[in-house]
């Protein structure tokens, strides 16, 4: 699995290296997966309200009054019923783009099961939707769509084979069209709603809104499209003709020309095959839980960082319970949420290194597995393997982003976090007065931090617009912040050099301002 993560990765990574030239990491579409399929489902319901206005429910007049929206009102009608087709197909391959992507960067097991099991029901609604949506047009595609979803249901022992008479043989009643219409417009729309918001309960800080230059490049992406490229439909539904050219939607109708060459049985031993390797993937094979925070009520003061900054919800305030009445509050954590990032750490107003100098550093909240008095150690550690060399830069950086041991060189020294939102801005100013002349910090690129938050959070701490802030005193000059995946490896190593020439440059007093403007 691990090698198929890596081959799979690398794909995505060259991708984004295109797209990140292309649009700016800021606007990059890939790092706004997850809200880009919410803007198109928007897109999707506007245009569908207005579509449904002018649409009548019955078999008589369904086909017609699509055309009449279609052709008659050609410029608002027309262009509102493709952009509900285009926007219906973007939001197939973001959701699928999303899907796959979690799975490659396996961000899929341990607590983050539940994200990946609930999307798995999210995927067939929307596929449903998109089904029934053709259905109502009533042209000779809808007309073959609904005698191969007969067959299919029929084949299963509820029906008694009895669903596909109702479109051979037969006029299709109103009552049967209505009720169709009612699935589509309402019914599976409420279930979708009621799955999205189950996918993301686990998630705290979601972000439903894509970046506005980024949504809107993609509208005006969809109205060119809708007017290059009408959706159109066949000829009217009739069973006196059979079709002899159909244009599927292959993102929703894959299905059907599987169904009628190999038969039910086997479309539906795929579909159901398919959903349960889907559903049983985060534990083929399931990933060693790390263990998870530990809250520590001595000291403890209920400050509410870590349940503030967690990106997946696992630490919550609760009533205080061990008696000290100076603290209303103290911090709970679940484990079965917490994935051992670390970023409640770098929240906890307590993580300070200058504090307990000549003993344990005993915070509200720690990792069992890297405690923050552990980070002060290798911290110190990496100062004293420094020596007096000239520029000497500490570089802290997080596991799943540009790899620290290809950027260690003379006078630079590493040390790498779980998540760079473990960090605490005040290790920084510590690292700038125990001996390094400037500090690097580096982590996944921005937006797209392997525990969603981290690079965020660092970046509002050392802005002093979260807590815990840096130091009003620490020279802001001597730190280099730069965001950088293993696509960027190079960047950040010259980045790095640059920065400390300007370093040595500036102990030295010497003119470099070229140099500096070059790091920074």
């Amino acid at each position: 699995m691990a090698r198929i993560h890596k081959l799979g990765n690398s794909v995505y990574v060259a991708a984004e290296r295109v797209f990140n030239w292309g649009f700016g990491n800021r606007w990059n579409p890939f790092y706004h997966l997850g809200s880009l399929t919410f803007f198109f489902f928007w897109v999707v319901l506007v245009s569908g309200l207005y579509v449904f206005v002018m649409f009548e429910t019955s078999v008589g007049r369904a086909f017609l009054s699509v055309e009449a929206i279609t052709h008659d009102s050609w410029i608002i009608g027309g262009v509102m019923r493709s952009l509900h087709r285009y926007a219906s197909d973007a939001a197939v391959i973001t959701i699928f783009a999303h899907m796959f992507r979690e799975f490659f960067r396996d961000r899929y097991r341990d607590v983050r099961w539940f994200s990946w099991f609930t999307g798995v029901p999210t995927l067939w609604l929307t596929v449903i939707l998109g089904i029934t949506g053709y259905w109502l047009v009533w042209d000779q595609l809808a007309m073959y769509i609904a005698v191969a979803s007969a067959e299919l249901i029929d084949w299963l022992p509820v029906t008694l084979g009895s669903m596909v008479l109702n479109f051979i043989g037969s006029e299709v009643s109103d009552r049967f069209f209505t009720l169709m219409s009612f699935l589509h417009l309402l019914a599976f729309p409420v279930g979708m709603v009621f799955m999205l918001w189950i996918h993301v309960s686990r998630i705290s800080q979601v972000a439903f809104i894509a970046p506005f230059g980024l949504s809107m490049g993609s509208l005006i992406g969809l109205v060119v499209l809708s007017l290059l490229k009408p959706a159109v439909s066949h000829a009217p539904a009739t069973q006196a003709m059979v079709p002899t050219e159909l244009h599927l939607d292959w993102f929703y109708l894959n299905i059907y020309p599987f169904l009628d060459r190999y038969g039910p049985g086997w479309a539906w031993g795929i579909s159901v095959g398919t959903t349960l390797l889907l559903i049983l993937l985060p534990w083929l094979p399931p990933r060693k839980a790390k263990p998870a925070a530990v809250v520590n009520l001595e000291t403890c003061n209920g400050c509410g960082g870590c349940a503030r900054d967690c990106p997946f919800g696992a630490a919550s305030m609760q009533p205080r319970g061990d008696g000290k009445k100076q603290f209303l509050l103290q911090s709970m954590v679940d484990p079965a949420l917490c994935t051992a990032c670390g970023i409640c750490v770098g929240a906890c107003g307590a993580s300070n290194p200058y504090r307990q100098a000549n003993s344990d550093l005993l915070i509200g909240i720690h990792l069992p597995l890297f405690t923050v008095d552990a980070l002060r150690t290798q911290t110190n550690v990496a100062l004293e393997s420094l020596g007096r060399e000239e520029g000497r830069i500490l570089v802290y950086g997080c596991d799943h982003a540009a790899h620290l041991e290809r950027v260690r060189m003379p006078g630079v020294a590493v040390i790498s976090l779980p998540c760079i939102g473990m960090l605490p801005p005040s290790f920084l100013d510590y690292a700038l007065t125990q001996g390094a002349q400037g500090v690097v910090v580096t982590g996944c690129r921005s937006g797209d931090c392997y525990y969603r938050l981290g690079n965020k959070l660092v970046e509002e701490r050392l802005a002093g617009v979260r807590d815990p802030k840096l130091f009003t005193r620490t020279d802001r000059s001597r730190i280099l912040v730069f965001w950088a995946g293993a696509e960027d490896q190079t960047r950040l190593v010259e980045r790095i050099a640059a920065f400390r020439v300007w370093l040595i440059a500036e102990e030295a007093r010497e003119p470099v301002v070229a140099v500096r403007e070059k790091a920074s």
